[in-house]
Order: structure tokens, then C-alpha cells, then sequence
């Protein structure tokens, strides 16, 4: 089993989404209780992280759990902020009704997040880091290894 407690799958491209990873980094203090990926890399590789596609994982934040669950939503902030001693700050998303809220009002967030963020649409990243990565095997060029544990 690994160290970390919750995988944290985040864009790196995003600067709201950044500010949070960074929050939550400080939060964390070193402890390693949270592992940071950036799925914007282009070394980012959905089998090292609950086959969680690029696409999947740009529309919508995920994190994985040490025995392969996936979660995604609002219970990714649910379970990292619990890991990291502020559980309280999510407690009230438990309940039914409130829950039911947040992931809409997330929903919402999720699919204009991109827009919002000055960022292209979904479709036109996917299909622009398919271009990097088929030009890039075509020159035969190497991305560096990433070690996950480390991000």
C-alpha cells in the first residue's frame, strides 16, 4: 500500500484549480497524506491512476483511493479534506439535501470551469494533446518519467 492516503487528480493549467492544489499542499505540510497529479502533463498516464482518462479527468475532478477506488465530485474534496484533518469544512455535504446541492452547484462549475477559466473547450484539449503526444512519438522524442508519488 502506498503512503499517501487520497490521490489528488488536478489541472495544472487551471489557476483556481492551482489554488486550491496549493492550499491543500500547505495543508498537507510534507506529510505525503496526499498524492498531487497533474493531469495536464503531458506524461500524465490514466493506467498509473484508475484508468481515469485525460478527457474524464479534465471534465470533471477525481482522486483515487489506495485500493484503486475511484471518486470523483464533490467527494474528492469530501475525502481530501477529511484526510487532511479539515473534514468539518465538507461535513454538512453528507447530508442528503445539502449534498444534493453541492454536486449540482459542482456540476455546474465542472462544465463551465474551462470557459470560465480562459481555457478551450474540452473537445479542443483533448484533441490538442492527442496532436503533442502523436507528434511527439512521431520525432521520437522521450517525455521525462514522472514519478506520481512525487506530484
Amino acid at each position: 500500500m502506498p503512503d499517501w492516503k487520497i490521490k489528488l487528480l488536478y489541472d495544472g493549467q487551471c489557476p483556481l484549480c492551482l489554488r486550491e492544489v496549493n492550499f491543500l499542499r500547505k495543508r498537507d505540510a510534507g506529510r505525503g497524506l496526499v498524492a498531487f497529479v497533474d493531469i495536464a502533463d503531458d506524461n500524465y498516464d490514466p493506467t498509473a491512476h484508475g484508468d481515469v482518462s485525460f478527457e474524464a479527468a479534465m471534465g470533471r475532478i477525481h482522486a483515487i483511493l489506495p485500493d484503486g477506488t475511484v471518486v470523483k465530485n464533490v467527494e474528492v474534496f469530501r475525502q481530501v479534506y477529511e484526510v487532511l484533518g479539515m473534514g468539518w469544512i465538507y461535513a454538512a455535504t453528507k447530508l442528503p439535501l445539502i449534498g444534493g446541492i453541492a454536486d449540482a452547484l459542482y456540476g455546474i462549475w465542472a462544465k463551465w470551469r474551462l470557459a470560465l477559466t480562459g481555457r478551450p473547450d474540452l473537445e479542443t484539449l483533448v484533441a490538442q494533446r492527442q496532436q503533442r503526444l502523436r507528434t511527439c512519438s512521431q520525432d521520437r522524442c522521450h517525455l521525462p518519467e514522472v514519478d506520481a508519488s512525487s506530484n
